[in-house]
């Protein structure tokens, strides 16, 4: 059994690009600067070192959220990680591993508010709420 599960949060480093299939299914495709902290071994000091990431989202999801998706925007992205190879014009192998996202967060960003996080409820909203308020038999 093979586990491919990536999450990341990071800051856009561009506005979304969104594109269309011949099929008409949506492509957006974003790069993702994510921050790693690494001692700098000279001067001794904490240093940030970007990493960019590509992410590519395909469907209607993407489509919605892409309107949201501009340069600078702090995001999160969960997906799996595809590696992809091509051949160049000029005839060399490349290849690139990039993330297909399942679902993108807004978060915030420059100068933006923090989102309110969401909150996820596993019951439905006319289901009646247990009361607890005694304090026992508190289910966990």
């Amino acid at each position: 059994m093979s586990i491919n599960r990536v999450v990341l949060t990071g800051n856009l480093t561009k506005d979304a690009e969104l594109k269309q299939t011949p099929g008409g299914m949506a492509i957006v495709k974003i790069r993702l600067a994510v921050n790693d902290r690494r001692k700098n071994s000279t001067s001794g000091q904490w240093e940030d070192s970007p990493n960019f990431i590509d992410v590519t989202m395909f469907g209607a999801r993407g489509e919605a959220v892409s309107r949201f998706l501009s340069k600078g925007k702090q995001i999160a992205v969960e997906g799996k990680l595809r590696w992809r190879e091509w051949e160049s014009q000029a005839g060399e192998k490349r290849s690139a591993i990039e993330v297909v996202a399942d679902d993108i967060e807004l978060l915030g960003g420059r100068g933006d508010a923090p989102a309110s996080p969401r909150t996820v409820s596993s019951a439905p909203a006319d289901a009646p709420a247990e009361d607890f308020s005694d304090g026992e038999d508190i289910p966990f």
